[in-house]
């Protein structure tokens, strides 16, 4: 169940044997531990009206589900540790079609080199969502690139980006190897630059700004990021400029033998990407 039903399943759920475990005595502590959120977040929900769904048969199944959790966890007693939950998504289609995701979550932390690995790999996927539609005519003549770091880093060597940047070939978006830390030098010290006065950005990408051989058109960046809400900085081929807390944009005009180029900041590969999709979009729609 995903999407707004899958929410509404869940949220009543969540109520539900909340309910349940409470009305047999376990605290409010307690059944927080156990269905992974916070004691404040049981204490709201009790409070509310029980989420409604679209379909009364919908309703009596996820209650007969929490009275049936709620039976189990109740035998197992509310002193024990959680270690794992299992997350099912199943999509049935016409013509006997199944398809199963079956995860387990442990809240566990990752060892640092796992962190790494786990990084590359959503970098891997955000280059994957990139709609070259819409990237192909702001693809700034150098190339462009996707770069992203961890909370701890500290240097160009942590960032992660792609070797030889991202470029077109045959009207499409190529990449000429896998996310590799310290692949980009450039943008992971923007990035880097970014991360002092707003730690929350985590991922940077360039595009090419509007504008025309006379030069940059500032106006049209500046109102577009009125338009988002955005948070616009300035810098040029020495780094960033003086800036506010929070950044969502930077502009370089450029120079002579210097390409402008505009930076989208987000606080994930994927974040990035989304938010570089939606600067495009916006700017397009000013021309």
């Amino acid at each position: 169940m995903l999407g707004d039903t899958g929410d509404a399943w869940l949220t009543r759920l969540h109520m539900q044997l909340a309910r349940e475990l409470r009305g047999q005595g376990w605290s409010q502590m307690n059944i927080a531990a156990m269905l992974g959120t916070t004691q404040s977040t049981i204490s709201r929900q009790y409070q509310k009206a029980i989420a409604r769904l679209s379909g009364s048969a919908d309703e009596l199944t996820v209650d007969g589900w929490a009275k049936e959790i709620a039976g189990g966890l109740l035998s197992v007693g509310q002193s024990e540790e959680l270690l794992r939950q299992r997350f099912i998504v199943e999509f049935q289609f016409t013509g006997n079609q199944v398809l199963r995701f079956d995860k387990t979550l442990t809240g566990l932390d990752l060892e640092v080199d796992q962190n790494e690995h786990a990084l590359i790999r959503r970098l891997e996927w955000a280059i994957g969502r990139l709609d070259s539609r819409l990237i192909m005519p702001v693809l700034p003549k150098v190339g462009m690139n996707i770069a992203a770091c961890l909370n701890s880093a500290s240097s160009t060597d942590d960032v992660a980006a792609v070797p030889g940047k991202i470029t077109e070939v045959g009207g499409e978006l190529r990449t000429h190897g896998k996310p590799t830390f310290g692949s980009s030098k450039h943008l992971a010290q923007m990035l880097l630059e970014v991360r002092k006065s707003d730690s929350a950005k985590s991922a940077i990408i360039n595009i090419r700004p509007p504008g025309d051989f006379e030069g940059t058109d500032i106006d049209m960046v500046q109102e577009a990021c009125h338009q988002l809400n955005w948070e616009l900085a300035d810098a040029d081929r020495s780094g960033l400029e003086d800036s506010s807390s929070v950044i969502d944009v930077v502009l370089d005009i450029g120079d002579f033998g210097w390409e402008p180029s505009l930076y989208v900041l987000g606080t994930s590969p994927l974040d990035v990407v989304d938010r570089c999709h939606t600067l495009i979009t916006t700017l397009g729609g000013m021309q």
